[in-house]
């Protein structure tokens, strides 16, 4: 500690002994930094020394930043700023632990009264640059917001208005501007700033305490704006209230002369943030602009509130608070240009604040996003090199590989594999699964939900299961499956009906006389055709291939055809060209033609 005082007395900058001072009292392992033991010790003979000074200036009378200050010469700095520099350029240059700057200070500023707090936060101020350094910053934010926001609390917002503003102005500059401590996300009020005023009529001065009463109780709403909204009983209250005011205002405009009596730029050492409510001012008060302008702005400021974007629907005003809204802004708006002096400049200068105050609002409520941008890289390219883009052989990178691929595996478009049409047993299975209720697969992850799958199995049965095909028409997509591959208690859902066999029994029975088939296809309507749909025409598909089979039979018994058998096989062209016809229309209208390569087929009635 004694090094330390010698230390203060020397004359000359902190980096030329500074250094060697620590070495000299800790002893350091490493010459030019402390370890965490180190730090811890000479931060306890530090804050030690400066307890000592502060009581040495204490009982000297004399103000403790400047303590030890020679009067002759007034460039010679007090014993504890010069202690507080010498501790300042260590933590900077990484010497000791950063934030023992911000300890110091912190005991500083509470062993010290108001008055001496003044000089202390000059100092501080005065080092904002140094303190608000990156490596400091981090260190000892913390405990200067610590520091700072004790001093609030000490201080009386009505009589150091100015000392306040300071330490938030301070507070505003050292930390960021996204910092979230000092953004109030939630948006809370201060409802603890309660206007006390007089709840009983004075004797024997002339007021009308009924208007007083009201002008001082829309205090309680200005402190609290979200209580409005849910409650209409007091929003009418509210407004009651206020319409009171406004007429009294309306009723007893200023003069110029009044205004000029009264302008706040004169008189502002006097101004205070809050006004005095006792009853015997209240006749002066409203012959105040300055009073009037205090008034009339908070009611523009609850407006902007209860107006105010990005609310939930529970807190916002409904549409006849929304009207009620409008014309009382438009009455103080009037009100505010009419008050002296400069009343329509005071007006467009209030209103410009209130609607930059929107982006504040939208930007809390979008979790305050960091407002600074990390710059982009930029690429040095050495001279003479310029970077070309990559030519590839087939226009791109992907067809290129794709290419590549192909060169290095000849036999892959041969693959027998890749070339052959699976079976229905093998592609419905997977299908099969997901109408299975014990595999547990949810619906929205089933096989028929996806539209280029059920297309392929739609051409696959068609050619492989007619059967199976003609389910569709019934079941939709699900009854196409091939009954083998269900549980026996979904089979049992897609079975054919008693009837449904009927039918086919007597088709099965016609399939063998050609003429009668011929006369049921020409005597169908085309409209009875169009109504089965697919299986009319799947049926007219197996009737043609009888057809020929019966005709070759014919030819090939009797060598060369008779009359009879020529008119016979006309007839038989005839119906193998309109049954072609029929499957050819079939395919279309399932769009199920060969080369498609899209699924265009409307599936909507699948799944």
């Amino acid at each position: 500690m004694e090094v330390f005082k010698r230390a203060i007395l020397q004359p000359g900058p902190p980096e030329s002994f500074a250094l060697q001072t620590v070495q000299e009292v800790v002893k350091p392992q490493k010459q030019t930094k402390l370890a965490q033991d180190e730090n811890q010790l000479l931060e306890n003979i530090l804050r030690t020394l400066l307890q000592e000074l502060v009581s040495s200036a204490v009982q000297s009378g004399e103000q403790i930043m400047q303590y030890g200050q020679s009067i002759d010469d007034g460039e010679t700095q007090g014993h504890i700023p010069r202690l507080l520099d010498i501790v300042l350029y260590l933590c900077e240059r990484e010497h000791v632990e950063g934030g023992m700057i911000f300890q110091l200070l912190e005991d500083l500023t509470e062993m010290s009264t108001m008055r001496n707090c003044k000089d202390i936060f000059g100092y501080i101020e005065s080092k904002q640059d140094i303190l608000g350094k990156q490596e400091l910053f981090a260190r000892g934010k913390l405990v200067m917001l610590r520091t700072c926001n004790q001093l609030l609390r000490r201080l009386s917002k009505a009589n150091d208005v100015v000392f306040c503003g300071r330490i938030l102005m301070f507070l505003a500059h050292f930390f960021p501007l996204s910092e979230r401590s000092a953004v109030n996300i939630k948006g809370v009020f201060n409802s603890s700033n309660e206007t006390k005023y007089e709840k009983d009529p004075p004797d024997g001065i002339s007021i009308d305490f009924n208007f007083y009463k009201t002008f001082w109780s829309l205090q309680e709403y200005f402190c609290n704006p979200a209580s409005l909204t849910p409650a209409p009983a007091k929003w009418q209250k509210f407004t009651s209230g206020l319409m009171i005011v406004l007429n009294t205002f309306e009723s007893q405009p200023l003069s110029d002369e009044e205004g000029d009596a009264n302008n706040l730029e004169e008189e502002a050492a006097n101004f205070s943030i809050k006004y005095l409510t006792s009853t015997k001012l209240m006749g002066l008060e409203l012959k105040d602009s300055s009073f009037r302008r205090h008034i009339l702005v908070q009611c523009l400021i609850l407006f902007d509130y209860l107006r105010a974007p990005g609310k939930n629907e529970k807190d916002l005003p409904s549409e006849s608070m929304k009207e009620e809204i409008k014309s009382c802004e438009e009455r103080v708006k009037k009100l505010l240009e009419m008050t002296p002096p400069k009343g329509k400049d005071f007006l467009s200068k209030t209103e410009h604040i209130l609607e930059r105050e929107k982006n504040w609002v939208w930007w809390k409520r979008d979790g305050c996003p960091a407002f600074e941008k990390q710059p982009l890289e930029k690429k040095t390219v050495q001279d003479g090199a310029k970077k070309r883009r990559p030519r590839w052989r087939l226009g791109n990178k992907e067809l290129s590989q794709l290419w590549k691929w192909a060169d290095q595996n000849p036999d892959a478009m041969t693959d027998p594999q890749r070339v052959r049409t699976p079976s229905i047993m093998e592609y419905w299975k997977p299908l099969a699964e997901d109408m299975d209720a014990s595999a547990g697969i949810e619906a929205e992850y089933h096989h028929k939900n996806n539209r280029v799958y059920c297309w392929k199995g739609l051409r696959f049965s068609a050619r492989q299961d007619l059967d199976g095909f003609s389910r569709f028409t019934d079941h939709g997509i699900e009854g196409v499956v091939p009954l083998e591959l269900l549980p026996p208690d979904v089979r049992s859902k897609y079975q054919a009906k008693p009837n449904d066999k009927s039918k086919r029994a007597k088709k099965e029975e016609t399939k063998g006389a050609a003429p009668q088939v011929e006369d049921n296809q020409i005597a169908t309507p085309a409209s009875e055709v169009d109504g089965e749909g697919i299986r009319a025409d799947l049926e007219a598909s197996a009737a043609q291939m009888d057809i020929d089979a019966t005709a070759t039979g014919n030819i090939s018994q009797g060598g060369t055809p008779t009359p009879d058998e020529h008119q016979k096989q006309s007839s038989d062209t005839d119906v193998v060209q309109e049954a072609g016809q029929l499957e050819a229309d079939a395919e279309v209208e399932t769009g199920m033609m060969d080369g498609e390569t899209d699924a265009e087929v409307d599936l909507d009635a699948v799944g």
